[in-house]
């Protein structure tokens, strides 16, 4: 704002007034400022503490303070960063390259922007917020470059949009009282691997589904496809050839809200070993690390895709994707580096 911004003039009394050992309040008084705002301005001339050069000296013999504020060179400073336009971070090509080679393996911008100090810990020019790369690729990256990154984004939107609520799904053939609220604790507090979430990730009107599980404590994420109509007990063979795979240490409890997939689903507990428990009605937050999981899935299965002659191995390749990327809630490790933390701790 204009009016806001030290001047040439002021910056000269702020120098004079301390180099004679007045205090910030005092200065701040005599240049029209918050006091704030000068000690924001000692602080970027690379003044240490709070008190005069003359106060330190007479407390410290002259120890403690290696850069004298200058008006001049603050004044110089601040005209070089308020010049525009700016350098833009990606202008650098090493980083540039790379941040457009993790976009084209599926991590999404706050990934990047997190993992690029572990990638390049001695390398500060390789930095950028995913904030930076949004703005990148919603507003300064043009034709066909930006319809091939945008397209590795979750939503692939080339624009910001508003979100909006999808439709509610019918649910029938859940009559047994199995409620979250019986569900074990240690599922609640994801101390325990184990304990999975599950749903179904529809694609268009009668053209098929992919059957998830999500672990609630590492996020690890197992895929399945459901061609067709997915029927119960379409569902309940799929489920049970997926439980198969796992060891016994991870077949603990399965949370699933009320579709009519599920509709066999004291069969499938029976078969498996595994209880089922279920969401209270219209409550898909109580399953909200699936609900997470199957947005993510949205990249490669938008809706209304056609999922009837979607393969295992289509499955598994997505599967794989997900869980070798770095997740923020996981502090960045990867799903497959919490699961298998998970198990070692679990063993001991």
């Amino acid at each position: 704002m204009p009016g806001v911004r030290l001047t040439a003039d002021q910056r000269l009394v702020i120098e004079r007034a301390y180099m004679a050992g007045l205090p910030q309040a005092t200065i701040a008084a005599l240049v029209g400022k918050h006091p704030s705002t000068i000690s924001r301005e000692l602080r970027r001339a690379g003044s240490f503490g709070t008190r005069s050069p003359r106060a330190r000296t007479a407390r410290g013999r002259g120890a403690g303070y290696r850069v004298k504020y200058s008006a001049k060179w603050s004044q110089r400073e601040a005209a070089r960063k308020a010049r525009r336009p700016k350098a833009r971070r990606l202008d650098h090509a090493p980083l540039r390259e790379k941040v457009w080679g993790l976009l084209r393996d599926d991590w999404s911008p706050e990934q990047i922007a997190a993992m690029l100090p572990v990638l390049f810990p001695r390398d500060l020019r390789m930095r950028v917020s995913h904030e930076t790369i949004y703005q990148s690729l919603f507003v300064q990256t043009k034709g066909e470059l930006k319809r091939e990154l945008t397209a590795h984004l979750r939503t692939r939107r080339q624009r910001r949009k508003a979100q909006t609520g999808g439709a509610k799904r019918v649910t029938l053939g859940i009559t047994d009282d199995i409620r979250i609220s019986q569900r074990p604790a240690e599922a609640d507090d994801r101390a325990v691997p184990g304990h999975w979430e599950g749903d179904l990730l529809l694609g268009g009107v009668g053209k098929g589904a992919v059957l998830t599980l999500v672990e609630r404590s590492s996020r690890f994420v197992l895929l399945a496809p459901l061609p067709g109509q997915h029927r119960a007990d379409q569902a309940r063979w799929t489920l049970n050839e997926m439980i198969a795979t796992l060891p016994l240490e991870l077949r603990k409890s399965i949370t699933w809200d009320r579709g009519s997939e599920m509709a066999q689903h004291a069969k499938f507990s029976i078969e498996s070993g595994i209880p089922i428990y279920f969401c209270d009605p219209q409550s898909p937050w109580q399953r909200g690390t699936n609900e997470n999981t199957n947005g993510l899935l949205r990249q490669y299965w938008p809706k209304g895709a056609d999922l009837r002659h979607l393969t295992m191995a289509e499955c598994d390749r997505v599967a794989l994707k997900l869980n070798t990327r770095p997740r923020k809630t996981l502090e960045w490790q990867t799903p497959g580096q919490a699961l298998n933390q998970r198990l070692v701790a679990s063993a001991v």
